[in-house]
């Protein structure tokens, strides 16, 4: 049986991953920060169905760590999804000096550093598949969300290099990039019913995406075409904008 390690296991997205995966027959190590909610998420799990899973609890800005987490695992993962991420207000942490190193440690620092220690294990078995949320906050700074932004922007540029560099090894890596997604974090916002993913669309699409080694998802998919224009606008009248 095929095992998958899903890093941030809490979030909604996360957990709709989860079910996906076990739904379609891997066992599952979920890790996140949270212990009590992680044994209740996994608790659930197994009543829904004959399903294996452990938990870990794992701090993705405990840098120093993170190669000791991995080689404490009981079950060396065949695929890794990275689902953490944190995304504060704009008019907070564009002034915070502590927020804006929070958003950067955790939604590029601690990615790049845990997904750094998975890549040289799955390169050296000569197998294995990565898949990380991005967002398509990444593919152009705008002022509305520019520091979540430049952070998600260093992870999609750190994924496609890992990629690069695994190709020929054996190891896929995929960059997914949500657009608007229906979750806790944004159920306060009104979000164009159009262009909103669920987390079970986006777990859909992670599990498909991986299986047929896609290199970039966006979700849902008429987002790259939403910010192919996006990233096409001059940069004059960009500014005029005000996005």
């Amino acid at each position: 049986m095929k095992n998958v390690l899903i890093l941030g296991a809490t979030s909604d997205m996360a957990q709709a991953i989860a079910k996906k995966y076990a739904a379609e027959g891997w066992s599952l190590t979920l890790a996140a920060i949270e212990p009590e909610l992680l044994a209740s998420i996994a608790s659930d799990l197994r009543v829904r169905g004959d399903v294996t899973v452990d938990t870990k609890t794992f701090d993705a800005t405990d840098f120093e760590n993170h190669r000791a987490f991995y080689e404490s695992l009981e079950t060396r993962p065949d695929a890794v999804i990275a689902v953490f991420g944190y995304m504060s207000d704009q008019e907070k942490v564009r002034t915070d000096i502590a927020d804006i190193r929070r958003t950067i440690d955790i939604n590029f620092t601690g990615m790049a550093t845990m997904l750094s220690v998975i890549a040289d294990d799955f390169e050296k078995r000569g197998r294995g598949a990565i898949a990380a949320i991005s967002s398509v906050a990444g593919d152009r700074g705008r002022q509305s969300n520019y520091i979540y932004g430049s952070a998600k922007a260093g992870l999609t540029a750190f994924l496609s290099g890992l990629r690069n560099r695994l190709a020929k090894k054996g190891v896929h890596v995929m960059t997914v990039k949500p657009g608007f997604a229906r979750t806790k974090m944004t159920e306060n916002m009104e979000l164009p019913e159009a262009l909103t993913a669920s987390p079970e669309q986006i777990a859909d699409a992670v599990f498909k995406g991986l299986e047929k080694k896609r290199n970039v998802v966006y979700t849902l998919w008429m987002w790259r075409y939403i910010m192919l224009i996006i990233r096409h606008i001059p940069e004059f009248i960009f500014k005029k904008m005000g996005m």
